[in-house]
């Protein structure tokens, strides 16, 4: 490998003359070069250098000029200086350069200021325009004209439903938080413990509280990229929500009409039951003809061509008939023609490919028939028939029929977690005061000060790291490169060939956005990244006109982009990096061309030759030890490099230069995983084992500030500088915590760092429950955004559920073993186990006197529970499922269990006997508490026509019984107008989640809707508006 020289200062200036009166006074500085000599003076003179005339002070070297010509130091008509002369001549010119030096200093010092506080001028211009808009946004009057399909939104709730349990009006004097501080909200919290690793709250104002005291706390709601549609960001790559049809749905149901299940949308009344409380259901009769699927479909293009009265032809006695003659009846403006409405939007993946199936396999709902004699359709999953009951008096039921998207919307709230597991340098403070980092797919943009997020979600897939502009206003994320579950392709390998596809946005590429306005004003690198962008970075000195980003590919190739070029940039520069990890890359503030990079036993220097090619020079570690991972890298402020390395040492790199300048060891015991330069010139340094936080002065030796991170949120993983002098720390167990060495920090981001399945709903307050794979388990406050308390245990936790009273939580872990602790207290008082096999799914009977567990073992376990849900007595097992229980609800009187299993099946159970009922149809007119069950009538429409069984982990219905969301495999949210019993369903779609979304759950209230990544650790919280 070619070593570059070492860099050369650039050539002087041509000599001003000097007149003739000074010619003989002239002095030029050490160093300096003279004009070549006259013919008439050629004679021949000496080239010895002069001695030194004080101690230290380097010698001149032949050629240099002190007073007169060249090196000789004989003045014209004079005699030679003396040595007194010379040292006072010399000590005049050092004062002289000094003076200069200083002056220059102070120039260049004020001009940093300078720019400094034009950022921070802009910046503040930027967030005052932003407030405004969201200002003018939320005093916007709702839409009263009858065919709004958007509902009327006051105070954050809709009108016409239930009243929230808790106000999300936005006082004007509700009091704001300083960055690190708590506000005025008191929440109900346990008793205080000695066990601090279990207890984890940034609201200091927790008090002791009845439930019936709490009090209401108002917040106000922050803008995302899926919030009302005059305020979506015009190049967000989330999919938009599916349109609705002409027909405006009918408003939500109250609970009242819940209750009575399908029965809100028949034209008559069905006869009484016959069946008594506790037999069993009689089977019911229905006309006798068979509908089928006439064509295959993907999406609503597919009915482009198709006229409205396809969709007005049923049967005007039967359930849709009638709803689609009252809308037509209140809206008969609303015959606009269908086929441009259902023609924009895919009713799936946008980015997913339709998958080609084999002609043997049935799958999903494109081959589902309606047998009308006998009430049931058939679907088929994995080419296995499912047999799902209509209710005995739903009538007029055509299975071709489009059912409409709800009209009410999702909106990201708030984003709970952070990435820091495995990802650096992905912290970092704007100038308004967001902190802004990434957690799946989402970038967040959090105020400490209003306790506020916005959320950048253009991308599609993991997001690995960010970069800020200079400006700092523009940003730089860079993604990994999706997977298509449906086809098992991995674009790393496998991109498709038009770039231009949707299925190009599965690339891994860099998206360049404004944090104001939240726009994608660039996509750089479609089709250029192999696997995904691990590395970003800025130039610094130039402005920030260049980008360099760093592929995770086997060879690291390093390239530079001149990013403004078009909207998808121009490569002026690409060579391979390094065959070993590279974990930072780095341009140079001072100097445009340089960029340095660092990783497993490396550290390179890198110079961009005539704006085209890449040269390298790798770092010299001469005779010190190598270490293993340089970890990570910082500039001085006079230009040096600082790394640190896995051996908890620091070595400075003289500018300019590849040889070690200083190395100073010992510095953490372990990895340095981040090195922080202050303004004040303090270097801040964090321990990835140690967990300590180091202060240096500028010559590098300890000030004797340090501070200690609790063991329960992890090692440093990055630092970087907030506002006041302090700092902001983002740890190794996605946690982010603020403050001061000498004050200390507060933790006000936490999070889980293994796959999450575990999520529960409280009963009466908004609050929820996570658990996952870390064997932690956090409960969390939905308005104050925060954390109540947490804990961790011996196993990992699979599945959570509250008593009815809310009082005790019962988990379900991957042993086989499952616990009832108290939610007060987080004292475990009971343990029990079943089988040895994961506790998939627990859920109490509506009444509290049962408590049902589905194992992993094909086993549905049956508890009676007493004394106030803290004594638990096995009543039996029922077996009869071949494959494990994945979900289960119970029926509103408490006497039956509807199951579903791995292989499909769907299930009932007499619970009180512990016995299968083998006549399913005796039970199609139960109505059941809840609705989490994915293989029901219920649910036919939210299988995707090409589901293999697998794609929807989770579904939830509202607790007003008008709709139903989902989580599935792709990583979207959807939500559904409920009964989803159209297999042409649409829905609203929502991105955010990189991996497999495992669960999702509406409070209480209705007003929110909470979803759990698994493999991405995510909680994300969705308001309904």
């Amino acid at each position: 490998m070619s070593e570059l020289p070492t860099r050369c200062p650039p050539p002087p200036p041509p000599p001003r003359p000097f007149p003739p009166s000074l010619k003989k006074k002239t002095t030029l500085l050490v160093g300096e070069e003279s004009p070549p000599p006259s013919a008439a003076d050629s004679s021949p003179r000496s080239t010895t250098a002069l001695p030194p005339p004080f101690p230290g002070r380097p010698s001149l070297e032949p050629g240099m000029r002190i007073n007169g010509r060249n090196g000789g130091g004989e003045l014209e008509g004079h005699p030679s200086p003396t040595s007194s002369q010379l040292a006072v001549a010399d000590d005049m010119i050092e004062n002289e350069n000094e003076s200069l030096r200083e002056r220059v200093s102070d120039l260049e010092r004020k001009l940093l200021d300078q720019g400094d506080e034009l950022v921070c001028l802009r910046s503040t211009l930027a967030d005052a325009l932003r407030r405004i808009s969201s200002l003018e946004a939320n005093r916007a009057p709702a839409p009263t004209t009858p065919t709004s399909n958007a509902p009327d939104v006051r105070n954050g709730a809709r009108s016409g439903g239930s009243s929230p349990h808790i106000s999300n009006h936005v006082s004007p004097s509700t009091p704001s938080k300083d960055a690190y501080g708590s506000s005025g909200v008191r929440l109900r919290h346990p008793p205080p413990t000695s066990d601090n690793r279990e207890t984890l709250r940034r609201v200091s104002s927790y008090a002791p509280s009845s439930m019936a005291q709490r009090r209401a706390v108002r917040y106000q709601s922050t803008g995302s990229l899926h919030s009302a549609d005059s305020q979506q960001s015009s190049a967000s790559a989330s999919p938009a929500p599916s349109p609705s049809p002409t027909h405006t749905p009918a408003a939500r149901a109250s609970p009242s009409l819940r209750q009575q299940g399908y029965h809100h949308q028949r034209l008559q009344p069905s006869s009484p039951s016959n069946h008594s409380q506790h037999g069993l259901p009689p089977a019911s009769s229905s006309s006798s003809s068979n509908l089928h699927i006439s064509k295959r479909w993907s999406s609503t293009g597919d009915f482009q061509n198709m006229s409205p009265a396809h969709y007005n032809n049923s049967n005007s006695g039967g359930a849709y008939g009638q709803q689609q003659h009252h809308l037509q009846h209140h809206f008969p403006h609303a015959n606009i023609s269908l086929a441009t409405r259902l023609a924009t939007k895919s009713l799936f993946n946008l980015y997913m490919r339709p998958q080609q199936h084999s002609q043997s396999l049935k799958h999903g709902t494109r081959d589902a028939t309606y047998n009308e004699e006998e009430g049931y359709v058939r679907m088929f999953l994995r080419g296995r028939p499912v047999i799902l009951y209509a209710p005995s008096n739903l009538e007029g039921y055509d299975i071709t029929k489009v059912a409409t998207a709800p009209s009410s919307k999702l909106k990201l709230e708030w984003v709970y977690g952070y990435r820091g597991r495995d990802c650096r340098s992905n912290l970092y403070l704007l100038p308004t005061g967001e902190v802004v980092y990434f957690v799946a797919a989402a970038v967040v943009l959090h105020n400490l000060e209003e306790q506020a997020q916005r959320h950048y979600l253009g991308h599609t897939d993991d997001v690995k790291c960010i970069a800020i502009h200079p400006n700092k206003l523009l940003i730089a994320s860079g993604q990994t490169a999706g997977h298509d579950r449906r086809e098992g392709r991995s674009w790393k390998f496998n991109p498709p060939p038009d770039r231009t596809a949707p299925e190009a946005e599965q690339w891994p590429h860099v998206r360049i956005w404004n944090s104001v306005s939240l726009s994608t004003l660039h996509v750089i690198g479609l089709g250029e990244f192999e696997r995904s962008i691990c590395c970003l970075s800025f130039s610094k000195a130039d402005g920030g006109t260049l980008l360099c980003a760093v592929d995770e590919a086997p060879d690291h190739n390093i390239s530079i982009w001149d990013w403004q070029k078009g909207e998808r940039g121009q490569k002026i520069a690409e060579t391979k990096c390094s065959v070993d990890t590279v974990v930072s890359a780095e341009f140079h503030p001072m100097e445009r061309t340089s960029i340095v990079t660092c990783g497993k036993s490396h550290i390179a220097f890198w110079n961009l030759e005539g704006g085209c090619a890449l040269s390298k020079r790798m770092g010299i570690f001469e005779n010190r030890d190598k270490p293993k991972y340089v970890t990570c890298l910082a500039f001085s402020q006079t230009g040096d490099v600082i790394s640190g390395d896995s051996n908890g040492n620091i070595i400075v790199w003289g500018r300019g230069t590849n040889t070690v300048a200083k190395y100073v060891r010992g510095v953490h015991e372990g990895s340095i995983f981040s090195i922080t330069v202050m303004k004040e010139g303090n270097v801040i340094t964090g321990g990835g084992k140690d967990g300590k936080l180091i202060e240096l002065d500028s010559q590098y030796s300890k000030t004797g500030l340090e501070a200690q991170l609790p063991e329960f949120i992890g090692g440093v993983r990055t630092v970087t500088e907030g506002r006041g002098g302090q700092i902001i720390v983002g740890t190794t167990k996605n946690c982010i915590a603020g403050g001061s060495l000498d004050l200390g920090l507060r933790t006000f981001t936490v999070g889980h760092t293994d796959e999450l399945w575990a999520l529960a709903v409280h009963p009466s307050l908004p609050q929820f429950l996570t658990g996952g794979y870390d064997k932690l388990i956090h409960l969390w406050d939905s308005q104050a955004h925060d954390v109540v308390w947490s804990k961790e245990l011996e196993d990992k936790v699979q599945s959570a559920t509250f008593s009815i009273d809310g009082g005790v939580i019962v988990l379900g872990t991957v042993t086989g073993r499952w616990m009832c602790l108290d939610a007060e207290t987080k004292e475990i008082f009971s343990e029990h186990t079943d089988g040895d096999e994961p506790i998939q799914v627990m859920k109490f009977s509506p009444d509290g006197s049962l408590l049902a567990l589905g194992s992993r073992d094909n086993n549905l376990y049956i508890y009676e529970v007493t004394d106030e849900s803290r004594k638990y007595s096995r009543v039996g097992r029922c077996s009869g499922h071949s494959s494990y229980v994945t979900h289960l609800d119970w029926s509103t009187d408490s006497q039956y269990i509807q199951t579903n299993s791995g292989d499909y099946e769907v299930l009932y159970w007499n619970a009180s006997l512990c016995r299968q009922i083998p006549q399913s149809s005796q039970l199609r007119d139960v109505e059941w508490a809840t609705h989490t069950c994915t293989l029901s009538f219920g649910t036919i429409g939210v299988w995707p026509e090409g589901a293999d069984g697998t794609d929807i982990n989770n579904c939830d219905r509202s607790h007003d019984g008008s709709l139903m969301a989902t989580a599935d495999d792709f990583g979207k949210v959807k939500l559904y107008s409920y009964p989803v019993c159209q297999p042409k369903s649409l829905c609203h779609t929502y991105g955010g989640h990189s991996s497999h979304v495992t669960n999702v759950n509406f409070l209480v209230d209705d007003t929110r809707l909470i979803s759990s990544g698994g493999a991405d650790t995510s909680i994300m919280q969705w308001m309904l508006c």
